[in-house]
């Protein structure tokens, strides 16, 4: 008999980027530097999922951290434009509990936690699917609950004119320039390589697994050293550097497979718990200024059923190969259609040494085209199994294994 959904122990795995990392470019230092950040954003995450948080909820607030931590290629650590701006991306997607499923944000310049706006994007989509106009249009003049609509995806001035509408912290764009990076900037433009300590390139991101049953990633990023300008990589796009989905293996019915309809948001009578929990968290953040974030209560849980599986992946890398591969929808659908894969086959297919990524690249790998690794959770029986795969140098990535223990790791084997 399967275990009770409520029963769920919460899963987590983290990943700080990918990418050409040797033991010649990552000194003692640096790894110890990036080992402390990874395992102080995991362990504030997990003690989150241990008092009760969504999914959506813990994910949302890892990678606000990975944003607001200098060594990493997202928020304040972000890499430049070929212009010198930089333009952040982030995206969420849970498998079930909301209507949108996913949300991105592109183009972001002047909001400091891109990963909260795009959460926004989705609770709020729960209210706002029509777009109509507020009676009150002057207290909300982009209409509905909020203005997003049924849209998964919002750049530029219009997705910034909401976060500030919906109280999210705003911040001039200077707040996102640091040396490391703007010199990284510099030597690009000149075709110097310069340095030789490892800046990870890749985008971060946060797979979990609550008590609830439900899976969440969610990812953010600055997108490649001196892109050009208004380019959008795979972070915010749906099915290429993130999924999360779930469906019920139950046999065929009248030649049809029934699949699980999401789940409304509610408590179930956890309110109270909840609602003393939200009070916590919120205790234990910065000031938050006017925002108030919508309210994610935990969805229903899922049905009593060994039959309900999902998974929820986060890839970082070369973003242009994962949007050509459609690597983590992909992986998840040899999963879904394929009979007898696992996910941790699937994502080594797609991320592993020799696999799609590497060979989309062709007689271009070696130049960076086809890295990267991703990262994933799947759920089968009520239980929830950590996997990952990468096919460069190293990934930075932190999890606790099947015996318990915490690790956290960059290489395939211990640093």
């Amino acid at each position: 008999m399967s275990p009770s959904p409520s029963s769920t122990i919460p899963r987590l795995i983290i990943h700080g980027g990918a990418g050409n990392i040797t033991r010649s470019n990552l000194s003692p230092k640096s790894w110890s530097l990036y080992a402390a950040s990874l395992l102080r954003i995991h362990n504030f995450t997990l003690d989150l999922l241990e008092k009760g948080a969504t999914a959506l909820d813990a994910a949302t607030q890892a990678v606000a951290m990975f944003e607001d931590c200098e060594l990493f290629n997202c928020g304040k650590g972000a890499v430049f434009t070929r212009d010198g701006t930089n333009e952040l991306e982030a995206s969420v997607m849970v498998s079930r509990g909301y209507h949108k499923r996913a949300c991105g944000v592109v183009l972001v310049k002047t909001v400091k936690n891109p990963i909260k706006l795009a959460r926004e994007m989705l609770v709020r989509g729960e209210t706002d699917g029509s777009g109509v106009r507020s009676a009150d249009q002057s207290s909300n003049p982009f209409g509905g609950a909020g203005g997003a609509q049924g849209h998964s995806c919002l750049g530029g001035e219009t997705v910034e004119e909401l976060a500030e509408e919906w109280g999210l912290e705003m911040v001039d764009e200077n707040y996102f320039w640091t040396k490391k990076r703007w010199d990284e900037h510099k030597r690009g433009l000149h075709g110097d390589t310069g340095s030789q300590e490892y800046l990870p390139q890749g985008t971060v991101g946060c797979v979990v697994l609550d008590k609830y049953g439900t899976l969440c990633t969610a990812t953010s990023t600055g997108g490649l050293t001196n892109k050009l300008p208004c380019r959008i990589g795979d972070t915010p796009t749906i099915g290429a550097g993130f999924w999360a989905e779930e469906w019920d293996e139950s046999p065929l019915e009248s030649g049809s497979r029934r699949v699980q309809q999401p789940a409304p948001g509610h408590s179930l009578g956890l309110g109270d718990a909840v609602d003393g929990f939200r009070n916590l968290l919120l205790g234990c953040l910065p000031k938050l200024h006017h925002y108030q974030p919508g309210s994610t209560p935990p969805p229903a849980f899922a049905e009593k059923s060994s039959n309900i599986r999902a998974v929820a992946m986060s890839g970082t890398g070369n973003g242009d190969s994962f949007l050509r591969t459609g690597a983590v929808r992909t992986a998840g659908a040899i999963v879904r259609f394929s009979p007898n894969r696992s996910l941790a086959s699937a994502i080594n297919q797609i991320a592993g040494t020799g696999g799609e990524l590497q060979r989309s690249a062709g007689d271009r790998w070696g130049n960076g085209e086809g890295e990267g690794g991703i990262i994933g959770i799947e759920l089968v029986d009520g239980k929830g199994e950590v996997v990952f795969d990468f096919n460069c140098g190293g990934m930075f990535r932190c999890w606790v294994d099947e015996l318990g223990k915490e690790r956290v790791m960059v290489f395939k084997d211990e640093y």
